[in-house]
């Protein structure tokens, strides 16, 4: 039986999937509806209590990671203050003095573009992938919109602060996946007590995942991951003889009686995700589900408070 990212075939051809292709203009409007869903003055309270608490960059801590880390090149909508002058005259390009602190104290996310995640059970539900980006798209704009700095982990961007910067994340999120993309980053290139963010339905060895968050556990970085599912990954009701095709090349299985390995399977899923959430728990991490059938705004809640937590401010229910 297959356990990593299934599709049914039916011989109706009006019950095949098919995943659409330009989809950026509705995951904006919804990452948009979604980010203003939620109390912005409640938002607003906490980010101005833990800026005045911290210092101007709310989450600043005096005194520690103020060591350099790198100079990259000006962006759209960074300070005109923060230009380093002295590397500026030796280059064609302005550019900005990076501290560690400013690395450190932003939030990484990574969104599985993996064949799996191209997955939905009924026409009417958003894919997997699509309810990811949509979830990440509206954190960055929460995040943003609260003086915060977020980066997509992997994507080799720095982390940035200004809102100008959602449709590069949008861009970079919808091209097409890299050969890794099932699999998050080992964090090697990250500054310790970063604090990341993983989006995905970890459907892949579990021993994979733990060694990729206990390398980034070991550099003091904590993050928060988020197990997607469809609904028919949940409760399996499918019925009578049919095909699933593997999404990732495993392969195919027909049943004749679909129903006979619901028990089985069900034990399978929920034991692998069982696992998922004793592997961030164990390495100091959180861990939430979220099925595509469910309203996105409890998931996008939980993804803000983990960023409002680590940071230092206050979450709200």
């Amino acid at each position: 039986m297959l356990l990593i990212g299934f599709a049914s075939v039916w011989d109706d051809p009006q019950n095949i999937l098919i995943m659409p292709v330009n989809l950026s203009n509705s995951i904006q409007k919804e990452s948009g509806r979604l980010s203003s869903s939620l109390p912005a003055i409640q938002i607003a309270a906490d980010r101005i209590a833990a800026t005045i608490l911290q210092g101007t960059h709310g989450r600043r801590q005096a005194g520690l990671g103020d060591s350099f880390w790198e100079f990259r090149p000006y962006q759209q909508g960074d300070p005109v203050s923060r230009v380093d002058w002295k590397q500026t005259a030796k280059r064609s390009v302005p550019y900005i003095r990076e501290n560690e602190w400013e690395l450190a104290q932003s939030t990484w996310i990574w969104v599985d573009q993996s064949q799996s995640m191209n997955f939905k059970s009924r026409p009417e539900l958003p894919d997997k992938l699509i309810r990811a980006i949509v979830l990440a798209l509206a954190l960055c704009s929460l995040l943003i919109k609260g003086g915060e700095r977020v980066a997509l982990l992997g994507s080799g961007v720095p982390p940035v602060s200004n809102r100008s910067s959602l449709n590069e994340i949008l861009e970079i999120l919808m091209s097409p996946p890299q050969s890794n993309a099932g699999t998050p980053p080992n964090g090697e290139n990250l500054p310790k007590n970063a604090h990341v963010i993983v989006i995905s339905d970890f459907l892949f060895p579990t021993e994979k995942l733990e060694k990729i968050i206990r390398s980034m556990a070991s550099k003091g970085i904590k993050g928060h991951m988020l197990q997607i599912y469809d609904p028919a990954e949940d409760n399996f009701p499918f019925s009578g003889r049919i095909r699933f095709d593997g999404l990732e090349n495993e392969g195919s299985l027909t049943f004749g009686r679909a129903e006979n390995i619901q028990a089985e399977f069900t034990r399978l899923i929920s034991n692998h995700r069982n696992s998922v959430t004793t592997i961030a728990q164990s390495l100091g991490w959180t861990c939430t589900n979220h099925g595509t059938d469910q309203r996105p705004e409890t998931a996008l809640l939980a993804l803000y408070n983990s960023a409002s937590d680590q940071s230092g401010n206050h979450s709200y229910a």
